[in-house]
């Protein structure tokens, strides 16, 4: 069918609440031709086996490519049954084939439900919108929220007032090598990062770190793990070939369906790319393990597989995560065009780092003090005892607000080996001036992320909104970052003003 088949048309009356939300269909122009061709081979068959994509959506297409066929009266009593499989391989589609099932009419009421309201939420606010505000475009049921995000954080940039801090540094030895010790407390009170509001106070602790002898008061070992993450779903998947290729959501869910459908007669490379699941089959898991245990050594193999669950407020956990439909099949196998060879890569890291042991570290904290306990200095540094996951994948980190406090900023360092007791010399001070900084414009990646955690809209969907919003000229792009035009500002503050139930982020 290529997609979707029938659609309501854009004109008043489609959906009628009034009659029970009766909706009047329209065959695409482009899917007439196509319908006709699967109403004749279906005459000509002695069943019909519906095998659209495995969610809500796919079923949707389903139900009215069956409805329609139901219409031009070609089924008869042919038997109709529905396939689903969430990869694209020989052994995935036999399977399927061995297990049909009816059309799931939840999936599909589900679907009705989500257009009509999409429907009347369009049509309703659409044409208010271009009697008042000319030069609008469109509102829409999830659109004009993605919107009221991105215009809320600019106002919340505007607001915002920078605030002077100051760092205290100090450079250390004790007969080893040198080591850098920030300041925690001043005249006998515990200093937090944004404590130091002046040079002056900032004058008065380096002079008082500068006048008496410093001495190692306690050195704390502490042994901690790191987890992997669990691999992808479409939302995080979009995140992170945004952070770490650059990638827009709809260049990665372009990569993906070309990775999805394969590329020769070997079948397709990576399991369903719309997806909110985490979990992985069996055959997966047990897939992974093999591959670790043959590249990394067994070391490198946790006692038991690893079991993820959905964190997402509106999860549907149909379907199990993106991996690579055989995870034997190593990036440097394949002979792939840039961005597909590129996201697979991605992919295939992430679920093999999913299934593998814990990376070990040592965090190292060590406490300076003056005699009289007024002045502290602390110094802290991590050290990897064993990779674990990190020897394949680390994910990736959005910019976070300058200012914010954060443990792990300071500790990728590492600390030469010190005594407690030991006397620390000061080789050198340093005081800087900062500013806290306003909150970061969203990026693809971290809008994607509050969308999701908002619960509005679906993967599916992700792509199409953030096209949408700069298609429509709401948002512009600057530095990969969206920023909000005047107009999207405006329809923002319009709807809000008399439609305000309709953007809320939980309506």
């Amino acid at each position: 069918s290529y997609g979707h088949v029938r659609d309501l048309p854009s004109k008043d009356g489609s959906v009628k609440p009034d009659e029970d939300f009766a909706m009047d269909w329209e065959i695409d122009p482009k899917a007439s031709k196509r319908m006709s061709e699967i109403a004749e081979a279906a005459k000509r068959s002695d069943r019909v086996i519906l095998a659209t994509d495995p969610d809500r959506e796919g079923e949707a297409i389903s139900w009215h490519v069956l409805d329609i066929l139901t219409k031009k009266r070609v089924l008869k009593d042919k038997a109709v049954e529905r396939v689903t499989f969430n990869a694209i391989t020989k052994s995935a589609v036999l399977e399927a084939m061995a297990a049909p099932r009816q059309l799931d009419m939840e999936l599909v009421e589900a679907y009705l439900a989500r257009r009509a309201l999409d429907y009347l939420v369009g049509f309703t606010l659409s044409p208010v919108l271009w009697r008042k505000l000319p030069g609008a475009r469109s509102a829409g049921r999830v659109q004009s929220v993605a919107l009221r995000i991105v215009v809320d954080r600019e106002l919340e940039i505007e607001r915002f007032k920078a605030q002077e801090y100051w760092s205290v540094e100090a450079d250390l030895n004790a007969d080893s090598p040198p080591f850098t010790a920030r300041l925690v407390k001043h005249e006998g009170k515990r200093i937090q990062r944004l404590d130091i509001k002046d040079e002056a106070t900032a004058q008065a602790a380096r002079a008082a770190i500068a006048a008496s002898p410093l001495t190692i008061r306690s050195i704390e070992k502490k042994p901690i793990k790191r987890s992997p993450a669990p691999p992808f779903t479409t939302s995080t998947l979009q995140q992170e070939a945004a952070r770490k290729l650059g990638f827009n959501a709809q260049r990665t869910m372009q990569a993906a369906q070309k990775l999805y459908e394969g590329v020769d007669e070997n079948g397709g490379l990576i399991t369903y790319m719309r997806t909110d699941g985490v979990q992985t089959t069996p055959e997966g898991l047990a897939q992974a393990r093999e591959v670790i245990a043959d590249r990394f050594g067994p070391a490198f193999v946790p006692s038991e597989p690893r079991y993820y669950k959905a964190k997402a407020k509106n999860a549907q956990e149909a379907h199990e995560a993106i991996r690579p439909t055989n995870i034997a099949r190593h990036p440097d196998s394949l002979r792939l065009d840039g961005d597909l060879q590129r996201l697979y890569e991605l992919i295939w890291k992430r679920m093999v780092a999913s299934q593998m042991e814990s990376a070990r570290l040592d965090r190292t904290t060590v406490e300076i003090e003056t005699p009289d306990g007024q002045t502290g200095l602390r110094a802290t540094g991590q050290v990897v005892t064993f990779d674990g996951f990190l020897a394949v994948y680390e994910e990736g980190r959005d910019e976070r607000q300058k200012g914010a406090e954060s443990e792990e900023d300071d500790d990728s360092s590492r600390l030469p080996a010190l005594k407690e007791g030991a006397i620390a010399k000061v080789d050198a001070i340093r005081t800087d001036q900062h500013f806290t900084e306003p909150p970061p414009r969203y990026s693809e990646a971290t809008l994607v992320k509050k969308l999701e955690e908002l619960g509005i809209g679906r993967p599916s969907t992700y792509a199409s909104i953030l096209t949408t919003l700069r298609d429509r000229g709401y948002v512009r792009m600057d530095k990969n970052r969206f920023i909000p035009e005047d107009n999207g500002r405006l329809v923002t503050a319009f709807l809000e003003q008399f439609f305000g139930r309709w953007v809320q982020y939980d309506f």
